[in-house]
């Protein structure tokens, strides 16, 4: 549960910690955050068959506008932009297939020219957005915090032992005791140290693990030695950028999967940090995202989204302090100009990642069952409410073929895809939908005489309570 203000009236959230301190946090937040940010430049390089040097500027021009992201989200600017919380900003899974599709049929300049697009959209749409949060209560929120998490659990398992099922590598024992290793690392670091050392529990064992990895043969710096040491692509690397209806409306489509995906990713660090969260503090955050986007569109980079890892990590050290995440965001900045920094990190083994990122999307599952507790279930359809949503968007999750894709909707139109591959978007629009039906449509009728209507605790009226 989030501790109260501090005595001098700094809530924790703007409290600034030691420098040095504050330094080693940071680090954990990119080390935590930083494979499932260049997996989407890597996924999308492999894809469209471009050379190493290419996907390495991807790489560099992703880390560069993640790093401006997140700081903007940390410290904020203005009445603008910022939700003013410890929010790392990467690039979101949900621009992968959209950008492929585009790209495959019209070229990259085509991609980025509905990202830049889909980035004004965003930011034009941002304010009414988030005057949806107060259909957001703990039923929705919880729900949605949940599925983050679970969706997740895949990639992270891929992380861990390989991520096409059919080779012959997949799995191999060595490989999942050093994931395993690493989460029992941090279990018992967690329980054992105190203070500091306890709260970076998830880079000692990713330290530790890189060790082990060493004699395994599977910690190779030759790609450090061969990075530049100050490198940035210029804008539109690839060519003025086009516009294409069909590809604008797509990337229009991922902007709304990435707003209700920052929206339960930001509810879920206010609940944690019990920092109030109004319309205009999410607006602030949405409009960063849309932003996001736009920088992308001009940097040959991606629209990004608040990592639900990261979210999981606040969770579990207890930092709250948005300086913390500000400090990320530097040393994400500084990364997308230095290769050399960012190669050294992209050494670290996958299954020493995926270990540390499995308690951490697991983490984010935990914080939506907690957010759930404040629901009442007895008497109503809450309970159908939450096993529709869950059910149904893990479909794409659990559905995928031997390189892990999603193959439930294949059939689809490419916008439905769009759409309905990911669990959190399913998620959002079942839960939300599901919760007006029940406990909205006709909450306002009158109580029978004897009886009073007792607010629920997802935030609506439901049925009367006999007194």
């Amino acid at each position: 549960m989030p501790q109260p203000s501090q005595k001098d009236g700094t809530h924790p959230v703007d409290e600034v910690l030691p420098p040095a301190r504050l330094a080693v946090l940071s680090l954990q937040h990119v080390f935590i955050m930083y494979a499932g940010a260049v997996a989407v430049p890597f996924i999308v390089g492999s894809a469209l068959k471009l050379d190493f040097g290419t996907i390495a500027l991807l790489v560099n021009a992703d880390l560069l506008v993640a790093g401006v992201a997140t700081v903007i989200q940390a410290v904020g600017i203005g009445t603008i932009f910022g939700v003013r919380l410890p929010v790392v900003a990467g690039a979101t899974f949900t621009v992968v297939s959209p950008m492929i599709t585009i790209a495959a049929k019209h070229g990259l300049p085509t991609v980025y020219g509905a990202m830049l697009a889909s980035g004004v959209f965003g930011l034009i749409i941002a304010r009414p957005f988030a005057k949806m949060i107060k259909y957001f209560p703990p039923l929705v929120s919880g729900t949605v915090i949940a599925i983050i998490g679970l969706s997740l659990i895949g990639p992270g398992a891929g992380m861990i032992a390989g991520h096409n099922t059919g080779a012959k590598d997949y799995g191999q024992l060595s490989h999942i005791a050093l994931g395993l290793g690493v989460v029992a690392l941090i279990v018992i670091f967690s329980k054992v140290l105190r203070g500091f050392l306890g709260q970076i529990a998830p880079l000692l064992a990713i330290a530790v693990g890189s060790l082990i990895a060493v004699p395994m043969n599977l910690f190779h710096l030759k790609g450090v030695a061969g990075a530049g040491w100050f490198g940035i692509a210029a804008p539109f690397h690839f060519g003025a950028p086009r516009f294409d209806a069909a590809a604008v409306i797509s990337m229009c489509v991922v902007m709304l999967v990435t707003y209700t995906e920052s929206t339960a990713d930001m509810l879920a660090v206010a609940e944690m940090t019990g920092k109030q969260l109004t319309d205009a503090d999410i607006a602030r955050g949405l409009a960063t995202d849309g932003l996001s986007a736009v920088l992308g569109g001009c940097m040959n980079s991606f629209p990004d989204t608040a990592y639900a890892e990261n979210v999981g990590l606040v969770q579990m050290t207890g930092v709250r302090s948005r300086w913390v995440v500000a400090g990320a965001g530097v040393v994400l900045l500084l990364m997308g100009l230095v290769p050399k920094v960012g190669a050294f990190v992209a050494a670290v083994p996958e299954p020493v990642v995926g270990g540390a990122a499995l308690v951490m999307f697991a983490m984010v599952t935990a914080v939506g069952i907690q957010t759930l507790k404040k629901v009442e279930f007895r008497d109503n359809h809450n309970l159908l409410i939450v096993a529709v949503s869950l059910g149904v968007g893990m479909l794409p999750a659990v559905a995928t073929d031997q390189f892990g894709n999603e193959v439930f909707f294949k059939h689809f139109p490419d916008w439905a895809q769009t759409v309905f591959g990911s669990p959190i978007t399913i998620t959002v629009i079942l839960a939300f939908t599901l919760n007006l039906v029940f406990n909205h449509l006709g909450a306002d009728s009158p109580a029978p005489e004897g009886e009073q209507a007792a607010p629920a605790q997802d935030g609506t009226q439901t049925r009367p309570a006999a007194i």
